[in-house]
């Protein structure tokens, strides 16, 4: 359940028609909550077949034009587009005289404040940064865990409350970015989120190689777990051989990675590396352990077979 509170009256953004600029996985998904809270899609521009059935799917009767007629028929534009073309568009749309003064103008870029939209601004449009820290699917379950979802927000200062009563709008939790620190903010949420995706699904593939039916099945109670425990307790939620110091079973876990799947090697190393510092610093590994195990992830990083000798150097 969302913990969002309604903005009051006097905070609350009057009816906007809403636009939405690429149709990917966020846009849509975005302009369909704003509606739930009153707002009306008017128009999207997709390019690619499937930002159109995406639109059509989540923005029914909800024309697709261009970017620029996009602007035309909106009050509020959400510029929902990779980050790297997100520059280029603002200076475009400014450019050619599509932005008009009083528009609100929201770029959902984790990477990028608000001054990335300083062209639209000098053209008089209102300028905000609205990130949602969420992950999307394109489709409709994607409105759903929007309630309670944090978005970073980046506006100027004038802006904020209107900022923050769009989230809230949406059923997200507003939390204010200052604009210098967005890029850390980004390259946060990208190594929890984004790495962790690829660190299941390779967790899945080698689960199936070593016989396991339903990985999936297996995983969700053990994830599900790890990730509780970590967001309540932090490095002191920390288990597993790196943790423990158990040099050996980090040498044979490389042994087989090495294969069945090697491409993993060198992920498995360098979070096993991490894993160790921060085991280590928490004092939850000894000190005489870590020497050991250090060695060993040293020279299975050249290689090598790193397996402890027997007076407990690595050879």
């Amino acid at each position: 359940m969302s913990t969002a509170q309604q903005p009051d009256s006097k905070d609350r953004p009057a009816r906007l028609t809403v636009g939405v600029v690429g149709a990917g996985r966020v846009g849509p998904a975005l302009a369909a909550s704003l509606q739930l809270a009153g707002h009306r899609p008017v128009a999207v521009s997709g390019v690619s077949e499937a930002s159109r059935r995406r639109a059509e799917l989540m923005l029914p009767d909800v024309p697709l034009v261009s970017p620029a007629d996009v602007l035309q028929r909106s009050d509020l534009v959400l510029l929902t587009v990779p980050d790297d073309t997100l520059p280029g568009l603002v200076e475009g749309l400014a450019e050619t005289g599509a932005v008009r003064p009083g528009q609100l103008l929201v770029h959902t870029s984790g990477r990028y404040g608000a001054k990335v939209l300083d062209p639209a601004l000098r053209a008089g449009a209102l300028p905000l940064a609205l990130h949602p820290a969420m992950t999307f699917t394109g489709t409709p379950v994607d409105v759903q865990r929007l309630a309670g979802c944090s978005f970073g927000v980046t506006a100027p200062e004038e802006l904020r409350l209107a900022a923050e009563a769009l989230v809230i709008e949406m059923g997200g939790e507003p939390e204010w970015i200052e604009e210098a620190k967005r890029p850390l903010y980004h390259a946060a949420l990208a190594l929890g989120a984004n790495h962790l995706v690829t660190l299941v699904a390779q967790s899945m593939e080698l689960l199936r190689s070593a016989g396991v039916e339903a990985p999936d099945r297996m995983l969700g109670p053990l994830l599900g777990a790890a990730l509780d425990n970590a967001l309540r307790s932090g490095d002191a939620a920390l288990t597993g051989p790196v943790a423990r110091g158990d040099a050996g079973t980090v040498a044979a876990h490389v042994t087989e990675l090495r294969k069945h799947a090697p491409q993993t090697v060198s992920g498995y190393l360098a979070m096993a590396r991490a894993t160790a510092d921060r085991a280590l610093a928490h004092g939850l590994l000894k000190p005489e352990l870590a020497e050991d195990l250090l060695g060993v992830l040293a020279g299975q990083a050249d290689g090598a077979d790193g397996a402890p000798g027997p007076e407990g150097d690595a050879r």
